[in-house]
């Protein structure tokens, strides 16, 4: 037990630090875009953004299933050029980072909402473009809630199953601490399955303490 808790939780960081440099980008535009800008249709990104907090993650591991497996149409683009998702340690990343994003944005959309817009707007009266003034003012003035958004989609990619299960199953090479905990708790294993537990809760812990005192932080 004592390798496995070590291969398992190591892969499992791992995945989610991986997962949550896949989601940083598209998470701080679309924070970005909800905090500025106004649109047709904003309403209805809103909604897709934080749908997988509310569907089953069962739900949105069978939706990337149906994407990206071989009949998906991803699938199908992705298998022509050699390159394999579903059961993988890929689909492991695909599945944290698509669970965790909404978690990112709503911390990071906040962090912009509380940058002074007057301070975005001096900058352009000076002559700054758009994305001078994205970088060198709303991002650097937004970080504490980007960082609290990042940490917060790690801790909620560490704890990913649903969705996880689905597109990578529990497979040698695609097992996280979640996996795990199921697999070993299905066989009775009770003694195991409570380390992975254990181990699990006090990442989470440490996690989400982090997030929150980069969010309340003045």
């Amino acid at each position: 037990m004592g390798t496995e808790l070590v291969e398992v939780t190591v892969f499992t960081v791992i995945m989610a630090a991986i997962a949550t440099g896949v989601m940083l980008p598209p998470g701080i535009a679309l924070a970005w875009l909800l905090a500025r800008a106004h649109f047709p249709g904003r309403s209805i990104i809103e909604t897709l953004v934080s749908l997988p907090l509310v569907i089953p993650p069962v739900a949105t591991g069978l939706i990337l299933l149906k994407i990206l497996g071989r009949r998906g149409p991803l699938g199908q683009l992705l298998e022509s050029l050699g390159v394999d998702i579903i059961f993988t340690w890929k689909a492991v990343v695909l599945a944290m980072a698509v669970m965790g994003l909404p978690l990112l944005i709503r911390a990071a959309r906040a962090g912009f909402e509380q940058v002074d817009g007057r301070y975005e707007q001096i900058a352009a009266t000076l002559g700054a473009g758009p994305s001078r003034v994205f970088f060198t003012i709303s991002l650097p003035l937004a970080k504490r809630g980007l960082l609290a958004g990042a940490v917060l989609g790690f801790s909620r990619a560490l704890g990913e199953f649903g969705a996880t299960i689905m597109v990578a199953g529990a497979l040698p090479g695609t097992s996280t601490l979640s996996g795990g905990i199921y697999r070993h708790a299905e066989i009775g294993q009770e003694a195991a399955a409570m380390t992975l537990l254990a181990v699990s809760v006090a990442i989470g812990f440490i996690a989400v303490w982090t997030s929150n005192r980069l969010s309340t932080s003045s």
